[in-house]
């Protein structure tokens, strides 16, 4: 993953989620599709709750105030401006939506925040990679990218799931995994302790 290195105003030009594993997530000056690249900032906002207004493409007072809030509520600092620190959250955001949705997106609304904690547990856990984007292509960890449901496009719930999961609501009690007990195939999960079951999925260490 390429890390965006200054950053640059939003009327200056983004180059947002070129796909949900994209790995070339750019700001450049030099942008033509400005006012698309704010839109699709705020299509995400707007999934996120924060950007309560059709987009508009239009880097207004509005978009800055959402940017702060989702600045706030992620532990970033509070700006208005999407920056590389901003746009990389983002990313990481949408990618989890995209296992909730790939995964869970059957599942109550408990269970699709569960599934989003599994990720961010992960990522803090020495025992898996240290970014969101190399916990969930790391090999056969998620059946959701295997069998493509990955790349489906997760709807407001799933991000919603996310966000609640990132302000801190774990309610897979810090588990690092998660499976259906009826459809794994994979005996060695098996071993892991369940710690809690949350519909058809089990929560495990």
């Amino acid at each position: 993953m390429r890390h965006l290195k200054k950053i640059i105003p939003l009327s200056m030009g983004l180059s947002l989620f070129a796909s949900p594993l994209g790995a070339d997530n750019t700001v450049s000056a030099a942008s033509t599709d400005t006012n698309a690249d704010i839109m699709q900032l705020q299509r995400k906002l707007s999934l996120l709750g924060y950007f309560n207004t059709t987009p508009t493409g239009y880097n207004g007072e509005i978009t800055r105030n959402a940017v702060s809030n989702f600045q706030r509520d992620f532990g970033l600092g509070i700006d208005g401006v999407a920056g590389p620190l901003t746009l990389q959250k983002l990313e990481d955001v949408e990618k989890i939506a995209h296992v909730v949705y790939g995964e869970a997106r059957g599942e109550s609304f408990e269970g699709q925040v569960a599934v989003a904690a599994v990720v961010i547990n992960r990522v803090h856990s020495p025992e898996f990679p240290s970014s969101v984007a190399s916990v969930i292509t790391q090999q056969n960890a998620f059946t959701a990218v295997n069998d493509g449901q990955y790349y489906l496009s997760p709807n407001a719930t799933a991000y919603q799931a996310v966000k609640a999961a990132y302000k801190g609501w774990d309610p897979s009690y810090g588990s690092t995994y998660y499976y259906n007990p009826v459809d794994s195939t994979n005996t060695w999960i098996f071993s892991r302790k369940v710690i809690r079951t949350i519909g058809k999925h089990n929560f495990a260490y």
